[in-house]
């Protein structure tokens, strides 16, 4: 009896490489996408409240959005660890390689919590002038100080949940993982309204319940591999002593998102910065709603590509490129679908969805619908690219995929904010993103199709032996 549940947990894993591919996919993704989607309410939640229920609530906005940069920071290190610990187990366990595989796990544990405790330490001595670099106003500098003052610690958190989360889903446990990030949001919700609005602490008390939320969410995760016959693999003492080579592998495979959330953090440190140059802080706060309402456009797509990830990487580790080539085309036509139906509501609702965080202020919700509008103008294509590019990320190509991540930051759309908003002004930073969603998409059409084809993919082979 008492090999019966390590038995589960294992028939769970082996089902990725027998199972129904749609079946897989749907039973990976959507707890995948309900966990982003939770995760991404952290986000919106606290906006929401702050928007409709503290005095100066689009200065409030305006300040948290400058915070973005920081934030993202810490989910760069999160995914470093965690997507590279998470694609290194799946290729593991395609291979019943548990041992490598729980000690890639430890390791990886160890360093989430290492390197944001670091990066946080030495952040907490600068928060002031931090904020200030990265575009905050003499307005909203106090809603920035104390809203990160009072978060930053749960960005530690944050990290060992988001990349324990990856590795139970990788193990074959994807409603775990749900239910994992599911009770962190709800905490996060309830905190909010007791904190924001039964108790008006304005953004602290925003700030407070993210923290109680992830909080909450770690020790729910951390229970899933210490109690016993839950999880296939196991937390051993042992495997928390940091081995180099396994670091190496961990941080090489993680590159590519590593690379892509820097990225994205200078991307929107530059943002802020011209934001507030053309728009002051009113476009600041659109670009809050924006950003906020992206969360629960692109989340899906990032919870699908994560859902697909694991059966991609265990399939390829077992050498059944029949299966593999399933989960990627099926994959892409669900985001593709998704992403089009999204496009659809964002182009014909945008004012009603701005309205959710700004009901009383006209200009400034204006400002974000037409925003939104032209942020998303070629959102259908998006689901593509994200698939796309989580495909070489799951077969353990890191080159490949942290070229395609960030080829729409630094090839286009870094250069686009650079240079049109200086001829157009305002709307020259709205336009930029389609652009630079559709010229990566089309790079990363070409990557995908020479793999296809170097694989066998494009002739239907079923095994890489075969070759």
């Amino acid at each position: 009896m008492q090999n019966t549940p390590g038995k589960t947990a294992a028939e769970r894993t082996k089902m990725l490489g027998s199972g129904s591919i749609n079946q897989l996919l749907f039973n990976f993704s959507v707890p995948a996408i309900v966990g982003m989607l939770v995760n991404a309410s952290y986000v919106i939640i606290n906006r929401i409240f702050i928007g409709n229920a503290v005095n100066g609530g689009k200065d409030a906005i305006a300040g948290i959005t400058v915070t973005f940069p920081i934030m993202i920071l810490f989910m760069a290190i999160s995914m470093l660890v965690g997507v590279g610990a998470t694609t290194l187990i799946s290729l593991n366990l395609g291979q019943n390689k548990v041992k490598e595989a729980e000690e890639i796990l430890g390791n990886a544990l160890f360093l989430m919590f290492l390197l944001p405790f670091l990066l946080c330490a030495g952040m907490y001595m600068f928060i002031e002038p931090l904020m200030l670099m990265v575009g905050a106003s003499e307005v909203t500098l106090p809603y920035a100080v104390k809203y990160m003052t009072i978060l930053m610690p749960s960005l530690i958190i944050m990290s060992v949940s988001m990349g324990m989360n990856n590795i139970i889903r990788a193990e074959g446990s994807p409603v775990m993982a749900m239910s994992t990030q599911i009770l962190g949001g709800a905490v996060n919700v309830g905190c909010n309204y007791l904190l924001v609005i039964v108790y008006p602490l304005g953004v602290q008390g925003a700030a407070l319940g993210a923290v109680l939320g992830q909080i909450c969410s770690v020790i729910w995760v951390m229970s899933y591999f210490l109690m016993p016959g839950r999880s296939l693999l196991r937390i051993r003492l042992k495997n928390l002593k940091l081995r180099p080579a396994v670091i190496t592998s961990v941080c090489t495979v993680g590159l590519a998102p590593f690379l892509m959330q820097v990225t994205a953090s200078i991307q929107q440190f530059i943002l802020n910065i011209v934001l507030q140059q053309h728009g002051g802080d009113m476009a600041l706060t659109a670009f809050g709603i924006v950003g906020s309402l992206s969360q629960i456009l692109v989340m899906p797509l990032v919870g699908l590509s994560q859902g697909a990830q694991p059966i991609i990487g265990y399939n390829y580790g077992a050498h059944r490129m029949d299966r593999v080539r399933e989960v990627l085309l099926k994959a892409v036509a669900w985001a593709t679908v998704f992403a089009t139906f999204s496009w659809i509501i964002i182009q014909t609702s945008s004012a009603r969805l701005v309205s959710i965080f700004l009901a009383n202020e006209p200009e400034t919700s204006a400002l974000a619908a037409h925003a939104l509008r032209c942020f998303f103008a070629v959102l259908f294509v998006i689901g593509f690219q994200v698939i796309c590019s989580g495909y070489f990320q799951a077969i353990g190509k890191p080159r490949q995929a942290a070229f395609l991540t960030l080829s729409r930051q630094i090839l286009f759309f870094i250069p686009l904010l650079l240079i049109l908003p200086r001829f157009t002004g305002l709307e020259g930073v709205w336009i930029s993103p389609p652009i630079a969603d559709a010229a990566s998409s089309l790079i990363t059409a070409c990557f995908i199709l020479i793999e296809m084809r170097n694989s066998g993919m494009l002739r239907g082979q079923a095994s890489m032996d075969e070759k």
